[in-house]
């Protein structure tokens, strides 16, 4: 079933969510083609989505704003891209995602340009990443922990890969 079909018939209508959609993505990687493209489709579909303005982030602390539009978003697509886990920003939110989405299980991932494997185990850029972050905040860091585990459970949920969004993705 493509994307934007699925997200839209399984809108719950009995709550009032005030987006449908909270799109988390890195935005070096993709905000220009990829993600870019999946929002104007999504609301070409009538899905209300929420996507960050670029210049949102500018500072290391993630904003109420972000936080708050988690919180009212009935689905979360994550589009886990080669340098998603470089930005703290990206993995604190992805952290609030699911601690609000997880039990419900509304957490869309989208593996862009990166292997689930690489993701779910930290491999190849997400290695890297994490060797930064290590350095940066300490080997026995708890957000650093906090955040090796928020990558791993997403990377075991089912998504899709961006090898096959062409022909079936979102349509």
């Amino acid at each position: 079933m493509a994307l934007s079909t699925q997200v839209g018939a399984s809108i719950d209508s009995s709550f009032s969510w005030k987006y449908d959609v909270f799109l988390s993505f890195r935005g070096e990687d993709t905000r220009k083609g990829f993600t870019d493209h999946l929002h104007d489709k999504l609301r070409w579909r009538g899905i209300r989505t929420f996507r960050d303005d670029p210049e949102l982030e500018r500072g290391t602390a993630i904003s109420p704003e972000l936080l708050s539009a988690i919180e009212q978003s009935r689905f979360a697509i994550v589009v886990l891209s080669p340098n998603y886990a470089s930005s703290t920003w990206c993995l604190l939110e992805l952290c609030k995602i699911l601690e609000c989405m997880e039990k419900r299980g509304t957490i869309l991932p989208i593996f862009y340009e990166v292997e689930p494997s690489h993701v779910r185990h930290q491999r190849g850029s997400f290695a890297e990443a994490f060797s930064e972050h290590v350095d940066k905040f300490g080997e026995d860091s708890k957000e650093v922990e906090k955040w090796r585990d928020a990558l791993s459970k997403v990377a075991n949920l089912a998504g899709w890969s961006s090898k096959d969004y062409r022909s079936s993705f979102i349509s």
